[in-house]
């Protein structure tokens, strides 16, 4: 008899199916540092998957790039918390942490249509192409003077030093913060990410919460100076705040805590974006030595084709937003054959999507000259980033100016012995240690 037939009169055995692989475990420490292998895992075997998340909330991840695509732009899931079928954004765990209590719910990311249209239109004046072109000089001015506090020492964490500071003050300019003001802002914007210098401990329990009250107390008393000094006529380049109360005092009926619900977002969207997108596009330029080289020779030559395309790389390959903020469903749906219930939450992986074989060519390989890019790295649909253009620009000088000044730049610790930031939205490095030869 032939080894592993079946004796004479019984059916034959068919090989059992290879089962396959056990789920990985999501949000820990180690998911953390490389969560792309779990995302893979998910794509092939449960692309739309219901998971409690680290809050206790239960919410559905999407992680292939058509289904993510689709969710992004579905009017069914809405952006305002209320559709919640749980209790549970009342109790902070959905949602920025203190933004109930401190009455700043009413922005961007919490409304829908006709609210949403209505002040993202008045918003985006502070970020059309000619606005955010003119504010280039002003971002390479900072990039510049950052790099100057330390280009001597041959050392530097580019987090804390370099990508951290950045966006702040330039976000602080474009609101129309004074200058003697910003380094609160700096110190309330650490406190929102639990930032710290090199080696010190995270940030005190619930310093998020903290932060956003302290920022709507200021935010409130600018506003009200603000109003009671605005010029009859707009000045060119006006202040965000500025504008923003202008239109409130024209007939667009934006409430006072509307404005200050606005600068807030403007400011906590903003502003983490960007420090992600310096560090995570820094760490991969440095464990990417090849590309790297290329995009120095490219900007060598004075041709920054390659820096922009670069860009759109380096969102798609280890973008600074991991999970698009949250969705509720306003009525029974299906997403990639899973029903989705009314009022259950929906988070869209947004570094799920970025790796879909089924969508980009050599997806786990950093190609800065990439060109068939579509990456969901800022959104889709009515929500995408309205800041895009400016982080975009805040990226590719900070970049720029890095390889070109320091042009020997490189990791000075190993890649395992860095922290990044536990969280559920955005993905960034706690720090980043760099040396390289002293510049003067």
């Amino acid at each position: 008899m032939t080894p592993g037939a079946a004796p004479a009169g019984q059916p034959a055995r068919c090989p059992a199916a290879s089962a396959p692989p056990p789920a990985p475990e999501l949000f820990t420490w180690e998911f953390a540092a490389d969560p792309y292998p779990a995302y893979a895992w998910l794509r092939e075997h449960a692309p739309v998957r219901r998971t409690a998340l680290p809050s206790g909330v239960e919410a559905w991840l999407v992680t292939r790039y058509a289904d993510a695509r689709q969710a992004l732009a579905d009017g069914r899931l809405s952006k305002n918390p209320v559709h919640h079928s749980e209790a549970a954004h009342g109790k902070g765990k959905v949602g920025i942490p203190g933004e109930r209590s401190a009455n700043l719910m009413t922005h961007l990311l919490n409304i829908d249509p006709p609210d949403h249209t209505r002040l993202r239109r008045l918003v985006s004046k502070a970020f059309t192409p000619r606005r955010v072109a003119a504010f280039a000089p002003r971002v390479q001015e900072l990039t510049d003077a950052l790099i100057d506090s330390f280009a001597a020492r041959g050392e530097a964490d580019l987090i804390h030093e370099f990508a951290f500071p950045l966006p702040i003050y330039a976000i602080c300019d474009l609101l129309g913060v004074p200058r003697e003001d910003q380094d609160d802002f700096r110190d309330w914007a650490g406190m929102m990410l639990r930032h710290t210098k090199a080696g010190q401990a995270g940030g005190p329990r619930g310093g998020v919460a903290k932060a956003v009250k302290k920022i709507r107390g200021y935010l409130a008393e600018l506003i009200h100076r603000k109003r009671a000094e605005l010029p009859r006529e707009a000045a060119p380049g006006e202040d965000l705040i500025s504008g923003l109360i202008r239109a409130s005092d024209h007939g667009e009926h934006l409430t006072e805590n509307e404005v200050a619900a606005m600068a807030f977002i403007l400011l906590f969207a903003g502003f983490e974006t960007t420090v992600n997108l310096i560090g995570n596009g820094t760490y991969a330029l440095l464990r990417h030595p090849e590309q790297r080289a290329l995009l120095q020779k490219a900007l060598a030559s004075g041709d920054d084709a390659l820096l922009a395309t670069g860009i759109e790389e380096l969102l798609r390959y280890d973008g600074p937003v991991e999970l698009a903020t949250w969705r509720f469903a306003t009525e029974e749906l299906t997403i990639g054959g899973a029903r989705i219930a009314e009022g259950d939450p929906v988070l869209v992986v947004l570094a799920a999507a970025d790796r879909d074989p089924e969508r980009f060519d050599a997806p786990d390989t950093l190609d800065l000259a990439r060109r068939d890019n579509p990456h969901l790295g800022y959104g889709h649909g009515i929500h995408y980033c309205l800041g895009a253009p400016l982080a975009r620009l805040e990226g590719q000088a900070a970049l720029a100016t890095l390889l070109t000044r320091l042009p020997d730049i490189r990791l000075a610790a190993e890649p395992d012995e860095l922290r990044w930031r536990g969280g559920l939205i955005m993905r960034g490095l706690r720090s980043l240690p760099v040396e390289f030869t002293p510049a003067p």
